[in-house]
């Protein structure tokens, strides 16, 4: 800024000085031209110095005033400063909260917390059409199958939770409710949760390919029960086992206590998921406890169960089950067998037998059935409806074999034969349709002329939504 003051002051005086100079030629002489410069010049140089006093008393002013911004200010004020407190040191950012969406807010923090609210609500309508002597021709019914809420997450180091309650019925029932460790490939698990028998037990209702899972695993008690399990999976292999007392609403009713073994061989070969499984199930059975197996004709707002082997005393109870399972794009098989086994004080060992056999295909390209983990899983349309899509269209044929009868116990013995046709128009919705025939042969409801061997017709509809 000097020098250009400086330079600015002399350019004005030279050009005021022009004129001057030209009309004196003709009467000064040289040597008054040159002295008349030369005072000139010492003017301008006593102006610089004038000029670099005050830029300097006024940096000395702005730099001594209380909340003086300027920038020479903060430079002079930086300068005179440590290197280290020249800049002052950055705050660290906080951990940012961040909210994602899975069907509901899922909040998460950096340091390991996360929440999810979750739910469900299934709504069914059924119409039983049974041989009318038998006094069970029910016609139409209906129910709120399942009003779930709960709450799940995760907790600094590892841990987690699961709560969830069913609000369907006359009563509050507790569903799931256990804390969780993670650890890799390994999960722990304390608490009410699902045993591990049956591939179609354990997946949820969420994702069967029928409104009611397979007899057997109804008719068996097959149930989530208070217990301790470990589970280790690997991209081909899992292992799942665990020691579980009862289910949390009779818990306080029995001193019921056993175990469950199961282990499944699960390779991806290409774009076809295979899946090959056993399962290892035993249940000791207070003293002089009582058990009883007996099924609904795939409906649930039924009460009626036309194979039932009645109340009848038990020591324990030792299952065997077997799984298989191939998905190939839009096409999948499935299939169980499960035995189970009772022992009894005083009388024969019955051994009763269930399974099924389903083969299912989505009727929409780019749809398949979803598995993850050794269960059957979330089936996400590749058109939903919400993006202007058909949603994912599917159809399924069953055929599921029940026999409750063995040694001295004539429960009966059934033969389903079904079809379902499910709409999954969004990630979290679903819309099924079932229709099965069965025949039963030892029903406990005769006709009028004492016949037990007769078929049944059942159908049914659900409503789903999930988050």
């Amino acid at each position: 800024m000097q020098r250009t003051l400086s330079i600015s002051v002399a350019s004005i005086a030279m050009i005021a000085a022009s004129p001057v100079a030209h009309a004196q030629q003709d009467e000064q002489s040289a040597d008054a031209m040159q002295a008349e410069l030369s005072a000139m010049r010492a003017t301008i140089d006593a102006m610089n110095d004038r000029i670099e006093a005050l830029e300097a008393e006024l940096a000395r002013t702005r730099t001594d005033a209380p909340g003086a911004s300027e920038p020479a200010a903060l430079a002079a004020q930086q300068s005179a400063l440590p290197p280290a407190a020249a800049a002052p040191a950055e705050a660290e950012e906080a951990p940012v909260t961040s909210i994602a969406w899975k069907g509901a807010p899922v909040i998460s923090h950096p340091d390991g917390w996360s929440f999810k609210p979750r739910g469900r609500f299934n709504f069914d309508a059924a119409y039983l059409s049974a041989p009318e002597s038998t006094g069970q021709d029910n016609g139409f019914s209906s129910e709120a199958r399942r009003i779930r809420l709960g709450v799940e997450g995760t907790v600094p180091g590892g841990f987690g939770y699961k709560a969830e309650f069913d609000f369907a019925q006359s009563s509050v029932l507790t569903t799931d409710a256990y804390i969780d460790y993670v650890d890799g490939k390994l999960t722990v698990i304390a608490g009410q949760h699902n045993t591990f028998q049956s591939m179609e037990e354990l997946s949820s209702s969420l994702h069967t390919s029928f409104i009611e899972r397979a007899a057997f695993t109804d008719a068996f008690n097959f149930e989530r029960r208070v217990g301790l399990s470990g589970q280790y999976i690997t991209k081909d292999w899992l292992v799942q086992l665990g020691v579980f007392t009862d289910n949390f609403d009779t818990l306080q009713d029995n001193k019921n206590a056993g175990g469950d073994l199961r282990f499944a061989y699960t390779p991806r070969i290409g774009t076809t998921q295979l899946h090959l499984g056993a399962s290892l199930h035993y249940y000791d059975i207070e003293d002089d406890g009582l058990i009883r197996y007996r099924q609904r004709p795939l409906e649930h707002p039924t009460d009626v169960r036309f194979i039932d082997t009645g109340v009848f005393s038990a020591d324990s109870e030792n299952g065997l089950g077997l799984e298989a399972t191939a998905i190939m794009d839009r096409f999948h098989v499935a299939g169980e067998a499960f035995w189970q086994h009772v022992e009894r004080t005083g009388f024969a060992d019955p051994t009763f037998f269930g399974g099924y056999a389903e083969v299912g295909y989505f009727l929409t390209p780019g749809d398949r059935r979803g598995y993850k983990k050794g269960i059957f899983d979330r089936i996400r349309p590749a058109n939903p409806v919400n993006e202007g899509g058909p949603g994912a269209w599917q159809i399924n044929l069953r055929y599921d074999f029940l026999d409750l009868d063995d040694k001295d116990i004539t429960g009966g013995e059934q033969n389903l034969y079904g079809l379902s046709l499910i709409w999954t128009p969004t990630h979290y919705t679903r819309f099924l349709l079932n229709y099965a025939y069965i025949e039963y042969d030892g029903s406990v409801y005769p006709t009028a002329d004492g016949d037990t061997s007769y078929g049944v017709n059942s159908f049914g509809a659900r409503a789903q939504l999930d988050f």
